[in-house]
């Protein structure tokens, strides 16, 4: 009895289980590069986006439960400390347009794999990905005081995904 791949309970290639299990981590990059904070704030963004990535690992919905496990197991676990390298794109607008992309493709793969309820839940679980993000540390304002809470550029990016996945 040879162990199969979770994914293969879900009906999903290798391909398709891949561009799932990556794109919460890169609706985290993208939801901190639509706004060019300092170091700090985005080494806090990153924390909060690992940490609803790892929160997925609770979610009701085994398909989101099973996706954010192997993203854990990929990037590092929030709740013992493991943090992600803090990556900051050269160009930030041309990964923001690659992770629509990938968002699209993804919500067209679950339309056709599974049932409403897990298609709803990843997309729910992406989003809030992206909020906490952008709500994790406030962009703008002087030696940390003042600045707002979501920049336009992010509060755009945050729509923008909310668009692909819902419309």
């Amino acid at each position: 009895m040879t162990d199969q791949p979770v994914y293969t309970e879900f009906g999903f290639s290798d391909e398709e289980w891949g561009l799932l299990v990556g794109l919460p981590q890169a609706v985290l990059t993208a939801a901190s590069a639509a706004e060019s904070d300092s170091t700090r704030r985005t080494m806090q963004e990153n924390a909060a986006g690992l940490e609803t990535i790892g929160a997925g690992r609770e979610s009701a919905s085994p398909l989101v439960a099973a996706v954010a496990g192997e993203v854990v197991s990929r990037t590092g676990d929030p709740e013992v400390g493991e943090e992600l390298p803090v990556i900051q794109p050269s160009d930030p607008q041309a990964l923001i347009e690659d992770v629509l992309g990938r968002a699209k493709a993804a919500s067209d793969l679950l339309a056709g794999k599974v049932d409403e309820g897990e298609v709803g839940a990843y997309k729910l679980w992406l989003l809030e990905i992206a909020d906490h993000v952008v709500t994790a540390a406030p962009s703008g304002g002087f030696l940390g005081i003042g600045g707002e809470t979501v920049s336009e550029s992010e509060r755009r990016f945050r729509d923008d995904l909310s668009h692909v996945l819902y419309d």
